[in-house]
């Protein structure tokens, strides 16, 4: 454990629920989610102001980004790349709250998030291509199929992997150094790493959701 002491943790265990800060906080993380959906929606306007104006601003980056990486078919998954990259930038930048642990520095997380993609992505392919989909494993010739299936099928196993450590050593990484420097100087020490842990927040939000959009984007395209 990073954290000396979690709030959330130690009000969980007061009722006698003992489950892991990751979880609690994953939880904290979506309520606060609903709640400022709720906020930004509850009085839609012509004429956005305020919290409307801010969320209609990062959808519409988001659609852009989708549309510009995955084509015109790629709106239909605007939902779920949406939903995880929310989540995630959520779950980074609460890190930089007291007393607060990031869900995505723990790796049942992470990991949860990776094989959702990774589930998504196949299930993706053989909607959009039928069987046919077989093909992206069996490269351009017929005599090399056997030995293309093999290294494609380990590379995209690999994939929910690297997308689950990649994001969990980042974060947790920056909670240890973050600490690390609460104790040598707690006053001033952990401001500059505070600041560096916005940048790393929004980094791997990117990167997680690039990511997925790249793999969605590759089940969406025939097979050559």
């Amino acid at each position: 454990m990073v954290h000396p002491f979690l709030i959330l943790e130690w009000l969980a265990e007061q009722v006698n629920l003992h489950l892991g800060p990751h979880v609690l906080y994953a939880w904290l993380v979506m309520i606060l989610l609903i709640v400022v959906a709720f906020f930004a929606t509850r009085k839609i306007t012509e004429t956005p102001s305020g919290l409307q104006n801010f969320m209609e601003a990062f959808i519409e980056l988001l659609e852009n980004f989708i549309e510009e990486n995955m084509g015109p078919k790629g709106k239909r998954y605007f939902p779920l790349i949406a939903t995880l990259a929310l989540f995630i930038l959520s779950c980074n930048l609460i890190a930089l709250v007291p007393s607060a642990f990031p869900p995505t520095a723990n790796p049942n997380t992470n990991a949860a998030m990776a094989l959702t993609v990774f589930v998504a992505t196949h299930f993706i392919g053989f909607r959009e291509h039928g069987f046919g989909y077989l093909k992206h494993f069996t490269g351009p010739m017929i005599a090399l199929a056997p030995l293309m299936f093999v290294v494609e099928f380990i590379g995209h196993i690999a994939r929910p992997v690297s997308l689950t450590l990649r994001l969990f050593g980042n974060m947790y990484g920056h909670e240890i150094v973050l600490m690390i420097f609460l104790i040598i100087l707690p006053i001033v020490g952990p401001v500059p790493m505070m600041f560096m842990g916005i940048i790393v927040a929004f980094i791997q939000t990117f990167v997680f959701t690039l990511l997925s959009v790249i793999y969605i984007a590759g089940a969406l395209e025939e097979a050559h």
